[in-house]
C-alpha cells in the first residue's frame, strides 16, 4: 500500500542507531529492550526513570548514552541532606565586582543523571519540577534556559525503602517513561562473568568515541515530529487514556500530559523501527512504559498484588484496535 511506504529518508538515521546499539552492546550485556526504550525517550525529547536493583548497570547505561551522543554529562547523588541549591545552583557575592554572581548547579548539563532520586526530601525533589517540564530554572527572580539537548535520567531502587521519599505524582508525570531493568538472563550472566574472568572488562568511558552529534540528534528529533499518525491511531491513544480514568482498578488515571507523552513516544519508536508512520502495535508496546508510573491504583487493586503495568496491559487489551 502506498500509504505504508516511507515518505521520510531514514537511511542515515538507521545507520546511526545501529552503531549506537552495537557500541552499547560492547559494554552492556543484554538489556536490548531497555536500550530501545532509552533511545526512544532520547528521540522523543523526554525524561526517563530507571528502576532496578543495584548492580544492573543503570548508572553505566546513562553515562554511556551521554558519551555516545557528544552530550555534556553531570551526575547528582540524591541524599536526605541535599538542598535545592545543591542541585540548581546559588548566587554568591563577588567581593571584587561587588555584585552577586550565579554559580550553576549540576542540573545545568545536557544529560543529567540523578542517582537514587527518591532519597532526597520533598523540597529538593520539587526543585526539579520547573526544569523537567519547562527546560528552565528560576533562581532569585532570574530565569535561565537549558540547552536544546536536555534529558534527565533518574534511577531508583524498588527494594530498599528505608530512608527514601516517595516521588509525588506531579513529578512522576514529568517522566516520559519508566523503564524497569531486570536481572540478566542465564546466558547473559555467563557472558558477564566470562568477560571479567578473561580480564576483558567494560570499555573505559573516556576511550569511547562519539557516534551522534548534538546537531544530528536535533535533526533526528525533527524527523520524529514529521511521523505520520492516522486519526484512528490518535483516537486509539485517547481511548486508552480515558480507560485509565474510568477503570475501577485505578484511583488516579492518566493526565492529558500522559496522552501527549504516549503520542510522542510512539512516533519516536516508529522511527526507531525504520518507519515514518505509527501502527497500533507501537501504541500497545509503549503503553506500559509511558503509563505505568502515572497510574495510582485503588487500595483494593494493590491488596490483590496487581501492578500498574499489569493493569495497563489489561486496559489496552480491552480497547478496540484500529483496522
Amino acid at each position: 500500500m502506498e500509504e505504508l511506504e516511507n515518505r521520510i529518508d531514514l537511511t542515515e538515521f538507521s545507520g546511526k542507531v545501529s552503531e549506537l546499539k552495537e557500541k552499547i552492546a560492547e559494554t552492556i550485556v543484554g538489556q536490548e529492550e531497555t536500550v530501545d526504550l532509552l533511545l526512544t525517550a532520547l528521540l522523543a525529547d523526554g525524561h526517563v526513570l530507571l528502576e532496578g536493583v543495584p548492580g544492573v548497570a543503570k548508572t553505566l547505561l546513562a553515562k554511556l548514552t551521554a558519551k555516545l551522543i557528544q552530550a555534556d554529562f553531570s551526575r547528582i547523588q540524591f541524599t536526605p541532606d541535599l538542598m535545592p541549591s545543591d542541585v540548581l545552583g546559588t548566587s554568591i557575592f563577588n567581593l571584587k565586582s561587588s555584585e552577586f554572581e550565579f554559580v550553576k548547579g549540576p542540573i545545568f548539563s545536557d544529560i543529567v543523571l540523578i542517582d537514587e532520586i527518591n532519597r532526597a526530601p520533598a523540597k529538593t525533589q520539587a526543585a526539579l519540577f520547573e526544569v523537567m517540564e519547562e527546560r528552565q530554572v528560576t533562581v532569585d527572580g532570574f530565569t535561565r534556559k537549558m540547552n536544546d539537548i536536555y534529558m534527565v535520567i533518574a534511577t531508583q531502587n524498588p527494594v530498599e525503602q528505608e530512608g527514601t521519599y516517595r516521588l509525588p505524582e506531579a513529578q512522576l508525570d514529568r517522566f516520559l517513561m519508566k523503564i524497569i531493568l531486570d536481572y540478566p538472563k542465564g546466558e547473559e550472566e555467563f557472558t558477564i562473568l566470562k568477560r571479567h574472568h578473561e580480564n576483558n572488562r567494560l570499555t573505559k568511558l573516556d576511550e569511547i568515541h562519539t557516534i551522534l552529534t548534538k546537531e544530528e540528534l536535533t535533526r533526528f528529533r525533527n524527523l520524529v515530529k514529521q511521523v505520520f499518525v492516522e486519526d484512528s491511531i490518535i483516537k486509539y491513544i485517547a481511548d486508552i487514556i480515558l480507560a485509565t480514568r474510568n477503570s475501577k482498578a485505578v484511583y488516579l488515571g492518566a493526565s492529558p500530559r500522559a496522552g501527549v507523552a504516549l503520542l510522542n513516544a510512539v512516533k519516536a519508536f516508529a522511527v526507531l523501527q525504520g518507519r515514518d508512520f505509527v501502527i497500533p502495535d507501537d501504541v500497545k508496546y509503549m503503553a506500559v512504559p509511558v503509563l505505568q508510573h502515572r497510574l495510582m491504583l485503588s487500595a483494593e487493586t494493590e491488596m490483590e498484588g496487581r501492578s500498574a503495568a499489569n493493569i495497563t496491559k489489561l486496559l489496552v487489551e480491552k480497547i478496540d484496535v484500529p483496522k
